[in-house]
């Protein structure tokens, strides 16, 4: 506990230096924490569905699906609209099919939730209640003559009739100012700020900046600025932390290799060193010491 507390006060003070790096996912962090605020919620919902003015802040229902576990399934977003309408939403920046598979084991997931609440009876004769499902991905990558919507069975089957079909609208920008064409400018403002200044700092304060002056996400900007920097900034992307990880399991594992092609003794050091592209002579040199102390 002491350690992780340590940690925390460790980022804290990394984070107002200037070299500090933004994190990986910046504005996946920011799509999760503006929609959990459900005055931008409603807004939301009022974009995919301006012919409900009905509907209120009351109305709408957090089912996001949470990594509360490390390897547990979790999504961007999920809603419910009363007992009608079941919304799961995703952001991406890159293209891939494979978010249709995603969205149906998030929709899969969160079916499951819901007839646990409801306490139905599935395996009754009485036919339960379903909210009707609606899947969408928010995409702020390039166009580039992309579909209106993805299909399961055109994707995985050539469109093939299947046992299973799962359709995921493409948003890839909303309409006038509303909250879906803010979110996706403040995504293309990062964009060109990171590649002016690099994951930084700079990249992050001058992108709320911009997006103020521009009337982009300016009240949640505004009002939780500091939130949005603590949530955008870390010592270390994701994506660094991830490449370091496969390198340290990939030259770890040649280690073992090594060792085992020493204790054979058919081969020099350096024969065994240009085997491998992530060990020098002197790694081997290390390994054979090591295997000598042990003799």
């Amino acid at each position: 506990m002491q350690g992780g507390i340590a940690q925390e006060e460790l980022k804290e003070k990394t984070e107002e230096k200037q070299g500090a790096f933004a994190k990986y996912t910046v504005k996946d962090s920011v799509f999760t924490t503006l929609f959990q605020d459900k005055k931008y919620l409603i807004q939301l919902y009022r974009a995919l569905h301006p012919e409900d003015t009905e509907t209120t802040e009351d109305g709408l229902m957090d089912i996001t699906i949470r990594n509360v576990l490390m390897n547990g399934i979790y999504n961007d977003l999920g809603f419910r609209v009363g007992d009608k309408i079941m919304i799961l939403v995703e952001q991406q920046s890159s293209w891939t099919m494979n978010i249709i598979v995603r969205a149906l084991m998030y929709l899969v997931q969160t079916y499951h939730d819901y007839f646990e609440e409801q306490d139905a009876d599935l395996y009754g004769s009485r036919k339960v209640h379903v909210p009707e499902p609606e899947l969408y991905m928010i995409y702020t990558g390039r166009r580039v003559g992309r579909p209106e919507a993805v299909s399961f069975s055109e994707e995985f089957f050539g469109g093939k009739e299947c046992a299973i079909e799962v359709k995921v609208k493409v948003i890839y920008d909303g309409k006038g100012n509303d909250i879906i064409s803010q979110y996706v400018a403040f995504t293309k403002v990062y964009n060109e700020q990171v590649k002016q200044y690099g994951r930084s700092r700079e990249a992050v304060t001058e992108t709320i900046r911009i997006c103020k002056d521009r009337d982009v996400l300016r009240e949640f900007l505004a009002d939780r600025e500091k939130e949005v920097i603590s949530i955008m900034m870390t010592l270390f992307d994701e994506e660094r932390i991830m490449r370091t990880h496969i390198a340290s399991e990939k030259k770890e594992a040649a280690k073992e290799t090594a060792e085992k092609m020493l204790k054979m003794g058919k081969l020099s050091v350096e024969e065994i060193a240009s085997c491998f592209t992530e060990l020098s002579v002197e790694d081997i040199q290390e390994i054979e010491k090591g295997l000598l102390q042990t003799v």
